[in-house]
C-alpha cells in the first residue's frame, strides 16, 4: 500500500479531491459502529496505516480528516496476515509437529510460539500487544477439503437448477475435483479453481454447443483413461450403465467448525 492510499481510510484533507465523502472506513464505523471491519493480509499495508491502528486499538477511536472522532469500541477488528505461514509448512513438519490436533494440544502451542515469533520480526511491540488474541490456523486436511468442495459443487447445482438442468456427479469425479483442488499450502483456492476447470468449464461447452437444453438431468463421470465426461439423459431421464451418482443437489453438509485455512 502507498502512503497517499491512507487518506482513502480516513479521508483526504482539505483542499484534495474526495474532502467531502469522507474516509472509507471512518464513514463505515460511523455509520453503523456495531460492526466488523477486515484487514485483509495486514503485513501488507504502509507503516502510516499501523499509526493509525495504534489510535484504534489503544483509545478505541479515530479521527477522520474532518477532525470528527469515531468511536471503534463497539466495532470487533478482525486482521489476517500470512506470516508465519512458511513456519507452519516448513518448520512445523521438520520438527515433527502434527497440526490435526486441537488448540489444547501442546503441538498447537508450540507452533503456535514459532508463529509469534515470526510475527515479532515484521510488526512492532507495540502495535502486537495491543491485540487481544492471535490465532494460528492450521493446514486444511483432505477431508476437510472434501467437505469444502460439496458445498462448491451444491452451489453449482443450484446455478444449473436455474436453468432447469438436474446436474449429479459420481464418486470418482468428486474424488478427482479434491485430488487436484487439494493443496495444503494455499487452502481451498485450489478447489475452486478446480471445479471451475473440471465441471463449469465442461458444461459450458456443451451448453453453448447445444448438447445440454433446459430439462436435461446430467451426470459428469470419470472415465478409465481419467477424462471428465459428461453424460446427458435427455427430458430428465439420467443415464445408464453408470456408477451410482452423488445427488448434491440434496446433500446436506453439516460442517464442523474448521480451524483452518481461508476459503
Amino acid at each position: 500500500m502507498e502512503r497517499h492510499t491512507v487518506s482513502k481510510l480516513i479521508g483526504s484533507p482539505p483542499g484534495y479531491v474526495g474532502y467531502t465523502e469522507g474516509g472509507q472506513l471512518t464513514e463505515a464505523v460511523r455509520r453503523r459502529p456495531y460492526t466488523v471491519v477486515l484487514f485483509d493480509e495486514i503485513e501488507k499495508a504502509h507503516p502510516d496505516v499501523f499509526n493509525m491502528m495504534l489510535q484504534i486499538l489503544e483509545d478505541g477511536r479515530l479521527t477522520d480528516s474532518k477532525g470528527r472522532t469515531v468511536d471503534f469500541k463497539n466495532t470487533l477488528l478482525i486482521m489476517t496476515s500470512n506470516v508465519g505461514s512458511s513456519v507452519i509448512e516448513k518448520g512445523g513438519r521438520r520438527i515433527g509437529f502434527d497440526l490435526e490436533y486441537d488448540e489444547k494440544d501442546s503441538s498447537y502451542n508450540r507452533i503456535k510460539s514459532l508463529v509469534t515469533e515470526e510475527l515479532k520480526q515484521y510488526f512492532r511491540p507495540e502495535f502486537l500487544n495491543r491485540l487481544d488474541e492471535m490465532i494460528v490456523f492450521r493446514q486444511l486436511t483432505k477431508l476437510e477439503v472434501k467437505e469444502i468442495a460439496d458445498i462448491m459443487l451444491k452451489e453449482v447445482f443450484e446455478r444449473l437448477k436455474g436453468k432447469e438442468i438436474e446436474l449429479q456427479v459420481t464418486e470418482r469425479f468428486r474424488d478427482r475435483v479434491v485430488e487436484e483442488g487439494y493443496n495444503p499450502s494455499y487452502g481451498a483456492r485450489p478447489l475452486r479453481r478446480a471445479i471451475m476447470r473440471l465441471l463449469e468449464d465442461s458444461m459450458a461447452e456443451k451448453m453453448l454447443a447445444g448438447e445440454i437444453k433446459e430439462g436435461n438431468s446430467v451426470i459428469v463421470d470419470v472415465d478409465s483413461d481419467g477424462n471428465v465426461t459428461v453424460l446427458n439423459g435427455s427430458s430428465g431421464a439420467p443415464p445408464e450403465s453408470l456408477p451410482e451418482p452423488i445427488p448434491v443437489t440434496g446433500l446436506a453438509v453439516d460442517l464442523k467448525p474448521i480451524n483452518g485455512g481461508r476459503v
